[in-house]
């Protein structure tokens, strides 16, 4: 017996290409194009060359990570729980990277020359972190009821 597994979008789907989209696009933006932002990762003068290396490295996995992603989820049987569950577990590497970089003894969300902007007590990045990591938990979860 074979299993046909549909191209359509689904929820699940759906869910982890958005996630996917950021992913591939969020740090490029965030660390070296958008102005403010940039001047605080990137663009930081006060940024010694090594701690530079190690954000266009970021940058660079997270492009990777959700070209991956996208690649497994846009292709004809993106949609099969295999290829979601895939996806989003690639996802996930670099927002789970972020918080765990907070762990790391000297590590900080951001620079002490910068304000520490907060959002319902949370860092901006570590916001999306967490709402990004939510939207593939609901993903799995999703995929995981359905049929195929």
């Amino acid at each position: 017996m074979t299993t046909t597994v549909s191209n359509k979008p689904s929820a699940p789907r759906v869910l982890a290409v958005l996630v996917a989209v950021i992913t591939v696009f969020g740090a490029l933006l965030a660390d070296f194009v958008i102005p403010a932002s940039a001047a605080q990762h990137l663009r930081n003068d006060a940024w010694p060359p090594h701690a530079k290396f190690h954000d266009a490295q970021y940058i660079s996995m997270s492009i990777l990570l959700g070209a991956v992603a996208l690649t497994l989820l846009l292709r004809r049987g993106g949609g099969s729980r295999s290829r979601v569950w895939t996806a989003c577990a690639i996802l996930a590497t670099p927002w789970l990277g972020l918080l765990a970089a907070m762990l790391f003894p000297g590590t900080a969300v951001h620079d002490p020359e910068f304000a520490d902007i907060r959002i319902i007590g949370l860092h901006p990045q570590v916001l999306l972190a967490l709402i990004l990591l939510a939207l593939l938990a609901v993903a799995v979860a999703l995929r995981a009821r359905q049929r195929n």
